[in-house]
């Protein structure tokens, strides 16, 4: 019995670390075109010159009860298009279902309030019984010319976490290309810091995220590990799947091949099944939902 009940917490922990694609309060937005051009001017260094291989800064904080990342990037799609794209819930849902541990995902309504039923379970198909479900508030977003605001929110998940966020920011550069932030968080609560650490000592105990701490005795870096790596992880995750559904907007294939292609190039944090091991799993997942809601949870 001990060891089923620390198996669950375990698991409770993969989904809290891995499957949520949830942002609380992270870094505040910046809030308008000039203040998010004027971090772009701050960031240019660093998105110049970087370890990714492409303009991304990445930053991570833990503070108590809290964890929350920050992505600034440059994408190579105008404006125009990531805003109109952006914009609506059901591209969200397209963007989160690249993600590993997201099962279902589908845009509800009722009366002038629409959410994103989030359905979040393990790096397998499974049916949607043994998912977790988390319902995101879609706030009507802010679209000008030259700035989208966009947030989703939770007030609660599974065990004892709360106050889910998901925040993007983007304006234009004037070449063609968009910068964006995009941010996440969550405040948790005991239950959930112990599922994690239970996650962290097993399952988890040799990940880590994308910022150097130092050097190994080999001269080789030394990433952060623990909840930050967590955070930096999952950031990286969604800002992929972002670039490659504005690479794909129309073709689902091609939108996944993206998704793992991209992330295998940061395999030492990203890697977590084979290619055609993930494909299979998104096709029958998206299959999934083409079907009526009777059928779907016995799925």
């Amino acid at each position: 019995m001990k060891h089923a009940t620390l198996r669950r917490w375990v698991l409770w922990g993969w989904f809290l670390v891995l499957g949520l694609p949830v942002i609380a309060q992270a870094q505040a937005q910046l809030g308008s075109a000039a203040a998010l051009q004027a971090k772009y001017d701050a960031v240019q260094t660093q998105l110049d010159r970087n370890a990714f291989g492409r303009p991304l800064v990445l930053e991570s904080t833990e503070a108590s009860g809290q964890l929350s990342g920050d992505i600034f990037a440059v994408l190579s799609h105008p404006f125009d298009q990531v805003s109109s794209s952006l914009s609506q819930p059901g591209v969200w849902c397209d963007v989160l279902m690249l993600h590993l541990n997201t099962k279902y995902c589908a845009v509800r309504e009722t009366g002038d309030v629409r959410t994103l039923a989030v359905s979040i379970g393990r790096k397998f198909d499974q049916p949607l019984s043994d998912a977790q479900r988390v319902d995101f508030v879609w706030q009507t977003p802010t679209v000008a010319a030259d700035y989208l605001s966009v947030r989703l929110k939770a007030d609660k998940g599974p065990l004892s976490t709360r106050d889910y966020r998901i925040e993007l920011e983007a304006t234009p550069l004037g070449n063609g290309n968009t910068f964006i932030h995009l941010g996440y968080a969550y405040a948790y609560g005991m239950a959930a810091r112990i599922a994690m650490q239970g996650y962290l000592a097993t399952i988890g105990a040799d990940k880590v995220g994308f910022t150097a701490t130092g050097k190994d005795s080999a001269g080789q870096p030394d990433y952060v590990g623990g909840v930050r790596g967590v955070v930096e992880r999952n950031t990286m995750r969604y800002y992929l799947a972002i670039d490659a559904y504005m690479d794909a907007p129309k073709q689902l294939a091609q939108r996944l091949a993206t998704w793992f292609d991209s992330t295998e190039r940061y395999a030492r944090q990203l890697h977590e099944l084979d290619r055609d091991d993930y494909l299979a799993m998104k096709r029958s997942e998206y299959k999934r939902l083409a079907m009526p809601l009777t059928e779907q949870s016995q799925r």
